[in-house]
């Protein structure tokens, strides 16, 4: 049977969302108006424990890239619908995953689940937080950009690979 995922494609999804987000934070790009939204500082940036920062900013990226995994490749379903063990499967099994073991498995289907996700996911969570806390609009366009473009990126990498 297909492997049904490239065990480096969660690393590499999760370094890909640090790498985002030095270019979508930077300065030139929206990482002066995301400060102003924010309230960030320059001396509060210079506070924080970096090493733990990113440390824990790339553990959650690789937990958020597993969880893409299932909706950006579809054979999880199938895997599912057996219980997760292909060797207590029926023969059907076999035969269902030899002719579409590796259907949808392109960096196009995995950049539009991982977008969708974004926006159906990382939008309202980011969007309903920031309004409690009182955040702008622009606030929320910043955030939730950066991760409608990382989980399209994300999702083409975990698919595509």
């Amino acid at each position: 049977m297909e492997q049904l995922i490239n065990p480096w494609s969660i690393p590499v999804a999760a370094v890909a969302a640090l790498l985002i987000g030095a270019i979508w934070y930077n300065p030139k790009v929206f990482g002066n108006a995301w400060m102003r939204e924010s309230g960030m500082t320059e001396e509060k940036m210079k506070g924080g424990n970096m090493l733990k920062i990113f440390g824990l900013s790339l553990i959650f990226a690789a937990m958020l890239a597993g969880l893409l995994m299932n909706y950006t490749n579809h054979q999880w379903g199938a895997m599912g619908m057996i219980g997760g063990n292909p060797e207590e499967a029926l023969p059907s099994f076999e035969a269902f995953m030899a002719d579409y073991g590796n259907a949808f498995r392109t960096f196009k289907h995995g950049a539009l689940h991982g977008t969708m996700f974004g926006i159906l996911g990382a939008l309202p969570i980011l969007g309903t937080i920031a309004l409690f806390e009182r955040k702008s609009a622009k606030y929320i366009f910043i955030n939730a950009g950066y991760w409608i473009v990382t989980l399209g990126v994300m999702g083409a990498l975990i698919c595509g690979l």
